[in-house]
């Protein structure tokens, strides 16, 4: 087999650099939460495949699910000849759809397809065409996700120009500076200077921002939000695409608010590692696009399909929400217990609820300034280590955890030993 660096040559020259790796590293097999690359070492998975990996890589009852599909058939094209596993996926969501009513829901393969087609949605439920988003969002690389997106590098840069009607407001971190009265503000400023709200169609949230940092949004901005769309007509969006599917303790991340979206999208852990996404919404806005309107060659695998019920699963019957819970408050007690030595990079923002952990690198104790060298460094180190670890954030400062629910609490503790030496390492 080849080597990590003979791969690295073939695919500098085969595949172009828009599309970004983090290490060098090219795995060979997977377990739960850990990899080996093609050279035989072993390395534990605090990555996750970005957030896909909640079930752990190759779960036995996702294999299984995938195997028993596979000798059926792999595709008809759900816009040809239906199948039963996307009608009872769709169903089993349905039901625990985060909001009262009847609910319905639509299968993409991706998260960009999932965000996109909820604007198509929301669009044609009100008749209105403008979306608004907010600053460090993360909803995709399509042109419209790409423009709901709140961050121009590395996403942006060289793309434009974005698609119109689309507004950002400040997204409230309160170590960056930003309230929610900040937002509202910003919020009362587009209506008046910028679009009426008779012509917004949607505002489109992340319950935690990925890329921007796993900031949760604060409660009161949801409830206000929830009551500016009741008011005007607009439809609240949950973007869960990386918060979904007991990463946060929940099914769904919204639910740690209180508030009720009026649609959801979902990919990434639905269904285990096989491409599947989907839009969740209630019924009678799900229903306002025509026929033939929506829908995709691949959307909704069968396979896929077939994974994501299994992952259902083992959501249920491991509880994993309750697992994410427990998961959360041992990394955050380490956590909590290296930010007070003298000896590693400064850190300071720990947070998240459940499983979905992030902190944050700074240059000092005791004051907030974003240090992106060191956190390059970090993650090095921690590759060094044997351990898979990114960061993200609107200043390339935080580190991100995902390691998959499913971790034993040996492999977690292990992982742990090994980012806490990184964090020595990192600061020379």
């Amino acid at each position: 087999m080849a080597t990590n660096a003979e791969l690295a040559a073939r695919r500098q020259l085969a595949v172009p650099r828009g599309v970004a790796s983090a290490y060098p590293v090219f795995a060979a097999r997977a377990e739960n939460a850990e990899l080996w690359d093609v050279e035989g070492r072993r390395y534990v998975d605090f990555a996750g495949g970005i957030a896909v990996l909640n079930t752990g890589h190759r779960h036995p009852r996702v294999i299984a699910a995938v195997k028993e599909q596979l000798e059926l058939y792999t595709h008809t094209c759900f816009q040809v000849a239906p199948y039963e596993p996307y009608v009872e996926l769709a169903e089993r969501l349905n039901a625990r759809a985060p909001f009262k009513g009847p609910a319905k829901t639509i299968f993409f393969t991706t998260g960009a397809e999932a965000a996109e087609n909820a604007v198509k949605i929301a669009r044609a439920a009100t008749g209105r065409s403008a979306v608004i988003a907010f600053t460090g969002g993360f909803h995709g690389r399509t042109m419209l996700t790409m423009a709901l997106t709140g961050k121009v590098l590395p996403y942006k840069k060289k793309f434009g120009p974005m698609p119109g009607e689309v507004y950002h407001l400040p997204f409230p971190v309160a170590d960056h500076g930003v309230t929610v009265e900040d937002s509202l503000k910003a919020l009362d400023f587009l209506f008046r200077a910028d679009v009426e709200p008779s012509r917004v169609a949607a505002i489109m949230i992340e319950p935690i921002q990925g890329e921007g940092g796993f900031y949760e949004a604060p409660r009161d901005l949801m409830v206000a939000l929830r009551t500016i769309c009741d008011e005007h007509g607009i439809l609240l969006v949950a973007d869960e695409v990386q918060t979904g599917f007991a990463r946060t303790g929940k099914l769904f991340a919204v639910e740690h608010s209180g508030v009720e979206p009026d649609l959801v999208t979902m990919a990434k852990s639905l269904a285990g590692g096989f491409p599947l996404a989907g839009v969740l919404g209630k019924a009678s806005i799900m229903d306002a696009a025509e026929p033939g309107g929506l829908g995709g060659t691949y959307a909704g695998s069968p396979v896929a399909c077939a994974a994501a019920l299994a992952v259902l699963d083992v959501i249920e019957e491991e509880k994993l929400c309750d697992r994410a819970d427990a998961l959360g408050a041992r990394v955050k007690d380490k956590l909590a217990a290296v930010a007070r030595r003298n000896d590693t990079v400064a850190i300071t923002g720990i947070r998240g609820p459940g499983a979905m952990i992030g902190f944050d690198i700074v240059k000092s104790r005791g004051a907030y300034e974003p240090d992106a060298e060191a956190t390059k460094r970090v993650t090095a180190a921690a590759l060094e280590e044997g351990l898979i670890l990114l960061s993200c954030g609107v200043y390339s400062n935080a580190i991100r955890i995902l390691v998959p629910l499913t971790v034993s609490d040996a492999v977690l503790d292990e992982g742990l030993a090994k980012l806490e030496a990184a964090l020595v390492k990192a600061k020379g």
